[in-house]
């Protein structure tokens, strides 16, 4: 399976995510949904970000230009809102998933299908 299948299977179809990246550790990114503007620095960014509570609250989370208030996370998962729209971030292995939502869907939705396609991608070594 591809990295834009990934994207496009995994996380769009599931009606649970409104726009998805998937990219290495490096910032790279290896798929993202159309017209999702996120970029390798931004990437780059927030994995730095990680496991830094403070600092997020701080700075937030920007990702595709838009700036997300940090609401709680760890080493390996971000969550983060502005208004009725939200992002979830989780880190695998080698790669980290970035999915945003907005209304209606609600964040356990998007949180639910990002960690369910992180754990697996962890199961198998990425």
């Amino acid at each position: 399976m591809s990295w834009q299948s990934y994207v496009d299977d995994q996380l769009l179809a599931t009606k649970t995510v409104t726009a998805a990246a998937i990219a290495g550790h490096d910032g790279n990114l290896w798929a993202t949904s159309t017209g999702f503007p996120a970029t390798a620095e931004e990437v780059r960014k927030v994995l730095g970000s990680m496991g830094d509570t403070q600092g997020l609250a701080m700075a937030g989370v920007t990702i595709g230009g838009v700036r997300y208030m940090y609401l709680s996370g760890d080493e390996k998962v971000i969550r983060a809102r502005k208004k009725t729209a939200g992002l979830h971030i989780m880190k695998t292995v080698q790669a980290v998933i970035i999915a945003v939502y907005d209304e209606p869907i609600v964040p356990e939705q998007c949180a639910n299908t990002t960690e369910k396609l992180g754990d697996y991608l962890i199961s198998v070594g990425y």
